[in-house]
């Protein structure tokens, strides 16, 4: 059995990014060999990558408001307490559309954090 704080996971570098903080809270290095449960934090009027996945992606928001971009380029507005399933190949990107930080939890197959 593994417990962690947040505060004690270090933040991973986000290349490109800047406004994007990434964490690892539970993945390969904890012995988690089929699933990766990660943070995420995006401050105030940034925005993640717009890309696609061959991977299913489970996201929780945790804190803040937002919109998750569309792969038609539609915003559709996500805030704290939602659940979002994002599908294999669907283009998508997450933007802070508040003024504090938009949080959420992300968790995808062990292939989708190499």
């Amino acid at each position: 059995m593994i417990i962690k704080s947040l505060g004690d996971v270090p933040v991973v570098a986000m290349h490109g990014s800047e406004s994007v903080k990434k964490q690892i809270v539970i993945g390969p290095d904890d012995g988690s060999n089929e699933i990766v449960l990660r943070y995420f934090s995006i401050g105030p009027d940034g925005t993640s990558p717009r890309h696609a996945h061959d991977f299913p992606h489970l996201v929780k928001i945790e804190a803040g408001t937002g919109v998750l971009t569309d792969e038609t380029g539609l915003d559709h507005p996500i805030q704290k307490g939602d659940f979002i399933y994002i599908k294999d190949n669907e283009v998508h990107n997450f933007k802070n559309t508040g003024t504090e930080p938009f949080d959420f939890i992300c968790i995808v197959p062990r292939r989708g954090e190499a």
